[in-house]
């Protein structure tokens, strides 16, 4: 289970496929690799056409019936990526140089020491002009946290008496001055506004959690959410992972990167949570 995201730059293999139909495929394929993998180390040499699993698709929200799927029906599916593949290397989108690379995931849980950097990462008053705008940005769209904290009490645990969605049982918090912010809080900001993450809204997560520099001047800071491409062009990202390792924590690194780049080419990014 995870947090799935796409840069939905318009591409060909967009307009063939769509996004949702890029993730679900390569969902698909890698659902049916390891599938075979399995087979395989329990010394099964079947075909895939002869393999089969039960499978429920489960979301924070839901948790699907179970079906009957058959191994060589999903790599059949898949099989489209490999005819659109031949755009990717050159694709302005394409984060990491892979056919797809303008996909990625943040697996659940989500870690502790993942919620903890987030807080981490955001403006306190010394950081005026950031921290204001994050201050308004809470008290006009009344990011409560209350829609990530429904999510987090209603968690379960899984097989492995582990929790399925948040390592927490409880968000940690932090005080920004006046403000004092939970991890829900930042949650619902990136993730609680719906299946798209818009340019404008991209560049102001962008500014909140330290992606881009924000030691800019006051008028630059007001045009990081506009379309201007002369601005977007001058801005690098800024952030790297921790020293300690955490793959909860890369993962939202490449994810703000992602969104770095969908900001840069003024598209969106597509979200699956």
């Amino acid at each position: 289970m995870a947090i799935d995201y796409i840069i939905e730059f318009d591409c060909a293999p967009k307009q063939v496929l769509t996004a949702a139909g890029i993730l679900e495929r390569l969902k698909e394929r890698e659902r049916a690799e390891e599938v075979v993998g399995w087979f395989r180390s329990a010394g099964d040499d079947r075909p895939p056409d002869q393999m089969g699993f039960e499978f429920s698709q489960s979301t924070p929200r839901q948790t699907g019936e179970k079906q009957l799927i058959v191994v060589q029906d999903l790599l059949d599916h898949a099989a489209a990526l490999d005819e659109q593949a031949w755009h990717c290397p050159h694709c302005p989108a394409n984060r990491t140089g892979d056919p797809y690379g303008c996909v990625g995931s943040i697996s659940y849980p989500i870690t502790a020491l993942a919620e903890t950097w987030l807080l981490e990462l955001l403006p306190l008053p010394a950081e005026p002009l950031v921290w204001l705008l994050l201050k308004q940005g809470i008290q006009k769209l009344g990011y409560d946290g209350a829609s990530v904290k429904a999510l987090r009490e209603a968690d379960g645990v899984d097989e492995t008496n582990q929790r399925r969605y948040f390592e927490l049982p409880n968000a940690p918090q932090r005080r920004l001055g006046e403000l004092r912010l939970s991890s829900d809080q930042a949650l619902e900001m990136i993730f609680g506004v719906g299946n798209l993450i818009i340019p404008n809204h991209a560049g102001i997560l962008l500014l909140f959690f330290n992606a881009i520099e924000r030691d800019l001047e006051a008028e630059v800071i007001q045009d990081i959410s506009s379309f201007d491409a002369a601005v977007r062009e001058r801005i690098p990202f800024y952030m790297s992972p921790p020293a300690e390792y955490d793959p909860c924590i890369r993962e939202f690194v490449a994810f703000f990167h992602a969104l770095y780049i969908a900001w840069k080419l003024n598209t969106p990014l597509f979200v699956d949570a």
